[in-house]
């Protein structure tokens, strides 16, 4: 299987968001020579304070006043930014920049850098000011302006940058800024932060947060007012911030290194004036006293696009693929012979977040989950619902309508949009039920009703609940859902005659790094996960005896550590290597790695002739591994 093309453009809110949250991700589209593009939107100018905790504790307590110069900290930022970059690219953080200013379709300017010995890696400076609070409520900031409560945000120019001129945005002005940005570069491939992380636990960064819904808003406007072919599709991976050090680590010890090098060469580790810059050359604030100090170096996790459930086998054994290009559900279908794929078809309807589910129900026919977000024109008006299409016959490959099932708890505005992708069983009676983990980190689900209507959303417990719930039906039609927690996974099981139980429970497998799959196994349903701090897959099988859980001993897969999902077949499994290669067992130890990049997770089909895996590659097109 060839190496994929595909260009992918980063959106997020602060210089190191990219470093800390999606690497290692980035550093593998830059080292396959892929164009690779980021876009900052602030200045990050934080409290203009460039001094490691050291010396501000001794500042501090030697009563002398701390040196605050924001255009200047944002300026060592930005020099910490280029070395990174330039050494993930050549070798060499002092490898040379072209800085140039550019006009933005806001109406403002822009710095843009490009990487002299490899010109496809780009770097764009916004400028905007940032929030310089996590949490604490600033108007005049990316929250704001989404809100409506400052008409526009200041630029906040660094010091060394070539923009001269003082420019300031509202929030029309954000969107066709990013939309113009999208227009030029094409990428085939969008990366940015988690729009809808909720509170609590997973508090993130309010930049990180309203800097993503920016994002959607101009992917949306984009995908409008310039329509494929007149650019190439795109998926869109949505990255966790803040949050992802409460849980298990994701990385192993080589890849967290690897991820270590970049960091250090932004944080100015070393403090050699290798820049030749009065501002200095990185970010002090995060300059390690020891590996401790990067506390996200050893994490990356996906907030959206964790479903291995994407492919499903449809009337007469057909196989049907199904994933979000352009904010739509994609389809790809194989024809008779079992030997060609057509597509992908765009199907009617916008919105779709990434991340799909398919079912086959009873009758032939496929159905479709997602999460489907309304932007809307005012901030009250952003909302989540969860989705579904169901195939109108058999084998047609054409689908009803999306229809809403609504979000699982609407009580306040954070229940309505912070809330996971769905997992869905059929179950023996041909009826469907869904479960979603919601706002307040406990489970919910609606179940289809005889006439074929919806049960209102039910509460089914569970606490501390985190990442995507995932399920599966074993052979005597008994259906299974879990849900991962900061240090185990929490089942529920439905009966044949549709009841769940009423009650969460333990299941004491140990600590995942929150990303599950499950399939039907021998004797019950198989779950996958990855062990925290190695990466390295692990399956146990869950069945029940007597009305009692029976959970077996985990086991090991080997040869298998990365991160994100596992997608399986049996005994074969497929996944994401920590260099970010798509790797598949046979069942019997022996991998396959082939050196395609891709988003999201694999998903598989268990057929006669052996499984088969697939991926959406970084062009945002199928591929296949038999």
């Amino acid at each position: 299987m060839a190496s994929d093309a595909g260009r992918a453009l980063e959106i997020v809110a602060h210089p190191d968001d990219d470093l800390f949250f999606i690497n290692p991700d980035l550093q593998q589209s830059i080292s396959s020579g892929h164009p690779v593009t980021t876009v900052y939107l602030t200045s990050g100018e934080g409290d203009g304070v460039d001094l490691d905790q050291h010396r501000v504790q001794a500042l501090r307590s030697a009563g002398l006043p701390l040196p605050v110069n924001k255009p200047l900290y944002s300026e060592a930022r930005q020099n910490g930014i280029r070395a990174a970059y330039a050494l993930m690219a050549t070798g060499t953080r002092t490898s040379p920049w072209r800085r140039t200013v550019i006009a933005t379709a806001g109406g403002g300017q822009a710095e843009l850098d490009i990487l002299k010995a490899k010109p496809s890696v780009q770097l764009v400076w916004l400028e905007m000011k940032e929030a310089e609070s996590i949490s604490g409520y600033s108007p005049v900031s990316l929250h704001g302006l989404w809100d409506g409560n400052t008409s526009r945000v200041p630029s906040m120019l660094t010091t060394g940058t070539p923009v001269r001129k003082p420019f300031s945005y509202n929030k029309a002005q954000v969107i066709a800024t990013l939309t113009g940005i999208l227009e030029h570069y094409r990428p085939t491939l969008v990366r940015t932060q988690d729009p809808t992380p909720g509170q609590g636990r997973d508090l993130d960064h309010q930049d990180h947060i309203y800097g993503a819904r920016f994002a959607q808003a101009a992917l949306s406007r984009y995908a409008a007012v310039l329509p494929f072919p007149r650019r190439p599709h795109f998926t869109v991976q949505n990255y966790l911030g803040y949050q992802t050090s409460g849980f298990g680590d994701v990385l192993n010890a080589p890849a967290v290194q690897n991820k270590l090098q970049p960091l250090k060469a932004y944080a100015w580790a070393d403090e050699h004036n290798d820049c030749k810059s009065s501002a200095g050359c990185g970010d002090l604030h995060v300059a390690a006293s020891g590996p401790g100090q990067f506390h996200w170096a050893d994490d990356i996790r996906y907030a959206r696009g964790n479903s291995t459930t994407w492919m499903a086998r449809g009337a007469g054994g057909r196989a049907e693929a199904f994933a979000v290009l352009d904010g739509q559900l994609a389809l790809w279908r194989e024809d008779s012979s079992g030997t060609r794929w057509s597509g992908p078809q765009l199907l009617p309807g916008t919105g779709l977040d990434p991340g799909v589910h398919s079912v086959t129900l009873a009758d032939g026919r496929t159905a479709v989950f997602a999460t489907q977000t309304a932007i809307g024109s005012t901030s009250s008006e952003y909302r989540r619902a969860v989705v579904y299409a169901v195939e109108r016959a058999p084998g047609s490959g054409t689908f009803t309508p999306w229809r809403s099932l609504g979000a699982p708890a609407a009580d306040t505005q954070d229940g309505t949009v912070a809330f996971s992708a769905p997992a869905v069983l059929t179950q023996p009676n041909g009826r469907m039920s869904v479960y979603v983990r919601d706002g307040n980190n406990t489970l919910r689900a609606r179940y289809q009703t005889p006439a074929g209507s919806w049960t209102p959303w039910q509460h089914l417990g569970g606490t501390a609940l985190h990442g995507d719930p995932v399920a599966a039906v074993a052979a005597n039609g008994i259906g299974y859902v879990f849900a991962a927690t900061p240090s185990t996974v929490t089942a529920w099981t439905l009966t044949q005659a549709g009841k769940i139980t009423e009650r969460a429970i333990a299941t004491g497998v140990p600590t995942t790094t929150l990303a599950l799959a499950a399939a039907p196994a021998d004797r019950g349903v198989g779950l996958w996960f990855r062990q925290a701090g190695t990466g390295e897959i692990h399956t146990m099988t869950a069945s029940t005896e007597a009305d009692k859980l029976r959970v077996s001993p985990t086991v090991a897969v080997a040869n298998t550590s990365g991160y994100g999902p596992a997608a399986s077949c049996q005994a074969a499994v497929a996944g994401r290597t920590t260099t970010g290669d798509l790797t598949a067992t046979d069942g019997s130890g022996h991998p396959r790695q082939s050196a395609l990049r891709f988003s999201g997770a694999a998903s598989s089909l268990c057929r006669p002739r052996g499984p088969q895996f697939g991926i959406i590659g970084w062009d945002a097109q199928l591929h296949l591994l038999a």
